[in-house]
């Protein structure tokens, strides 16, 4: 399951699974960060302090007072990962989109880069079967896969300086959601009202997690006005 254990610094490794990024590798480092979670609450493991899953790595940290690489890379060794799958329990949650001006940044260069008009490729968004990889880069900002390869585009070759907040972009395989304003240079489509991340609700400031199935809904610009909340 796990291609190797690496030492990443003082007090941190990472469990690779290897260089190929799609929904099967990803659900492997989902399932066995989902594992040492419940290992953890069980505290039939003491001493890591933080799980951050990606695409195709899971990077564990530690304490180094209370535990150390070889004794996590014994643990991860000497689990049976055959027994290592989860029923599904993602959630899917509904993303409304507005791809109408002034939000579709890159909209129209798309389509001329495509060579499809906008509806051809709104409807070919709106038609993928969406998953939440991994969040990261900006606090909640969750990447979202698999567009489907006729949507493929490369970045900006100028980022810009700000995206608002709440901005969809899609650089090769994937889809993204800004939770703040930052600069990025991913192809902006459109936006949604929906607030991804609340860094004031404590408890789960995040709306996405990773495993998350997505559908994404078509709304208007009035329908964005009144379900945006500022």
């Amino acid at each position: 399951m796990i291609k190797k254990v690496i030492n990443l610094g003082d007090t941190s490794l990472y469990c690779d699974f290897g260089d190929i990024v799609n929904k099967k590798t990803n659900s492997k480092v989902i399932n066995l960060f989902r594992y040492l979670t419940d290992e953890i609450q069980k505290k039939k493991i003491e001493g890591i302090i933080n799980l951050t899953p990606s695409y195709n790595k899971l990077i564990i940290s530690y304490d180094l007072k209370i535990t150390n690489y070889q004794k996590l890379k014994t643990f991860l060794d000497n689990i049976n990962y055959k027994d290592i799958n989860f029923p599904s329990k993602n959630k899917v949650v509904e993303i409304p989109v507005c791809y109408e001006e002034p939000f579709c940044l890159d909209l129209k260069h798309i389509s001329e880069k495509l060579k499809i008009s906008n509806e051809e490729f709104i409807n070919k968004h709106l038609s993928g079967d969406y998953f939440v990889y991994m969040t990261g880069f900006i606090a909640g900002m969750p990447f979202i896969g698999d567009l489907s390869k006729d949507l493929y585009l490369n970045r900006l070759k100028t980022p810009r300086v700000r995206v608002p907040a709440g901005s969809v972009g899609i650089v090769e395989q994937f889809c993204n959601i800004y939770t703040f304003e930052s600069p990025g240079g991913w192809n902006i489509i459109g936006k949604t009202p929906l607030k991804i991340f609340d860094k004031n609700n404590y408890l789960k400031p995040a709306v996405l997690s990773p495993g998350d199935q997505i559908k994404i809904i078509r709304i208007s610009l009035k329908e964005f006005e009144k379900l945006n909340v500022k």
